[in-house]
């Protein structure tokens, strides 16, 4: 697949489980902007039957490379970013994954039986992120008690293998010069911000300035009872120049780590 392909069939799918997104894009492109990707994230364990590499193969077969690697001591996450070899409008495209040996033997337990329940043939398949939930229906027992350890594995659990968030480029917007002009729209037109550590993250100084809107809810079926639970988000990313002129391209793990929180149920419910 070329990266168009892939990144086109990717917004689809997102926007059918994040239906703010699209009508976010819809009122940049009504006020006279041509809507940019910054980047594309994604979620995953540190199974190496599903990690980080695995759902990297797409990207790597259309061009990209890897570019950065970051650690989230609080979240126990591990993740990668990667920038396509010579296509400098490409996003990036940021994979995480939980470090599940730093948790409970029962969460260990439930991400290996998810994993084992998925067929040898979707595994060695090169389009992992397309696939969404491979796993029987969820549970909501189990949910449950992966979210009372981490929000991270219980919205996998839920969701599977997809874009966890787009991000709009808001250099490349033409209607808007700052994060804080972007952040007073979205308010103005009813969306919800992600106000963890602020609603901006990250500093002109540290090169790198991001917010996002709290996550979509889908209904989910559990086996138990229907349930509203967070989907994916919209982001909106913010970079400044470097020493030598170029804007910053990489990500700050201490605002990544705030942004994470976009899909946090707790959020929703404040």
């Amino acid at each position: 697949m070329t990266t168009k392909e892939i990144f086109d069939k990717l917004w689809k799918e997102y926007t059918e489980r994040t239906p703010s997104a699209q009508k976010i894009k819809d009122l940049f492109q009504d006020k006279g902007n041509e809507v940019f990707n910054d980047h594309v994230a994604f979620r995953t364990f540190d199974d190496p039957r599903v990690n980080i590499d695995v759902l990297a193969k797409p990207f790597i077969a259309a061009g990209y490379k890897e570019c950065g690697e970051y650690t989230f001591e609080a979240k126990k996450l591990f993740a990668k970013h990667f920038e396509h070899t010579t296509d400098k409008n490409a996003p990036r495209v940021f994979i995480s994954q939980l470090i599940t040996a730093e948790f409970s033997y029962e969460l260990q337990g439930e991400v290996k039986k998810m994993i084992d329940s998925i067929s040898n043939e979707e595994l060695s398949s090169d389009d992992l992120v397309f696939k969404g939930r491979l796993w029987e229906q969820p549970s909501l027992e189990t949910y449950e008690q992966l979210q009372s350890e981490t929000e991270y594995a219980a919205w996998l659990y839920v969701n599977g293998f997809c874009a966890n968030h787009f991000t709009v480029d808001v250099n490349k917007l033409t209607t808007f010069n700052s994060l804080q002009e972007v952040n007073k729209f979205l308010k103005e037109n009813g969306f919800k911000m992600n106000a963890s550590g602020g609603e901006i993250k990250g500093t002109p100084e540290q090169l790198l300035e991001q917010s996002s809107v709290l996550a979509d809810k889908i209904p989910v079926q559990f086996v138990e009872t229907a349930k509203e639970i967070t989907s994916c988000y919209y982001e909106f990313a913010f970079r400044h120049p470097m020493n030598n002129g170029e804007l910053y391209s990489g990500f700050i793990a201490g605002s990544a780590d705030k942004i994470f929180e976009s899909t946090d149920m707790k959020l929703q419910e404040a």
